[in-house]
């Protein structure tokens, strides 16, 4: 039988020992308060994320991918983090990846036993084509998921660089992989139920490090998201805004430029920065290796 007491993330909450007796004001309450300690735990583990992110950003430019595994919970956070990817900063779906064991299927609705497999993740990964220059993230709040160690251990024997993403310290997770990032996150404020206090401490550090990479290979200038896609009516008006900030241009000009430079938001700005047409732009940008600030240089 699994031991899960040693697990702070299974452990009972002392200040909410009454929870079934509480008013919608006080669970809002303590919820929040418990939240607070998310932030303060992960501040301890910030340098492990550092490198993490640097990982990752080495990873995109040697033509790898950032590659999620997870199970439940934390395999839903590794899928959408990773979907978001591509509209935020223009990738391609491919680069970014979230695994889930059980499939697209389990990202709705659990599939049991998928967990606990140690073949599944393995066989998920040899179908994407995994090389060495790819790094993989495993989830598990608990740290001890199947699905994720022998994940693990088989990017490991290829090469990959391996970097396990838990909730208690010391994790099997941890053990596998070549990085081990453990915010202590404590008891949760509903026993066990490791979706709150766990689960968003697990958002913001994939947060940090697919926004940091993509910082990395240069998707953002200043604090603009310069490689946005115009495929929907909100993206379109946000890529004239970014083009606007950018270059205090009006909403004309910033209309004109990226017509010229068939949507693609950052030779627009090069485009008015720099008072060059779309294919010197284009050319620019690609020798400076997607980053604006070195392409203006």
């Amino acid at each position: 039988m699994i031991d899960l007491s040693k697990l702070t993330t299974e452990l009972r909450n002392p200040d909410t020992m009454n929870l079934d007796q509480m008013t919608p004001m006080e669970i809002a309450g303590i919820m929040n308060q418990e939240d607070g300690n998310v932030v303060a735990a992960i501040k301890e583990v910030l340098p492990s994320v550092a490198i993490a992110i640097e990982w990752a950003t080495e990873s995109l430019k040697s033509g790898g991918r950032i590659i999620y595994i997870g199970a439940g919970t934390s395999g839903r956070l590794g899928v959408l983090d990773a979907v978001e990817c591509p509209p935020t900063f223009g990738v391609s779906k491919d680069l970014v990846v979230g695994l889930i064991a059980g499939g697209e299927k389990a990202f709705v609705e659990a599939v049991e036993g998928a967990e606990d497999s140690k073949t599944l993740c393995e066989e998920e990964l040899k179908e994407i084509g995994l090389q060495k220059e790819d790094i993989v993230i495993g989830l598990a709040a608990s740290g001890r998921t199947p699905y994720v160690i022998y994940g693990l251990k088989y990017a490991d024997s290829i090469g990959c660089k391996t970097v396990a993403i838990a909730c208690n310290r010391g994790s099997d997770i941890g053990r596998e992989a070549k990085l081990a990032i453990e915010p202590v996150t404590g008891p949760e404020v509903l026993t066990g139920s490791t979706r709150l206090k766990a689960g968003t401490a697990q958002k913001m550090i994939l947060n940090m490090i697919s926004t940091g990479s993509m910082i990395g290979v240069g998707k953002v200038y200043e604090n603009l998201m310069v490689d946005v896609k115009q495929s929907n009516e909100k993206l379109v008006v946000r890529s004239q805004n970014i083009v606007m900030t950018a270059t205090d241009c009006s909403r004309e000009r910033a209309k004109e430029e990226l017509e010229k430079a068939d949507g693609h938001v950052k030779t627009a700005i090069l485009m008015i920065l720099s008072g060059c047409d779309a294919a010197t732009a284009r050319e620019k940008i690609e020798i400076a290796g997607g980053n604006i600030r070195k392409a203006l240089k």
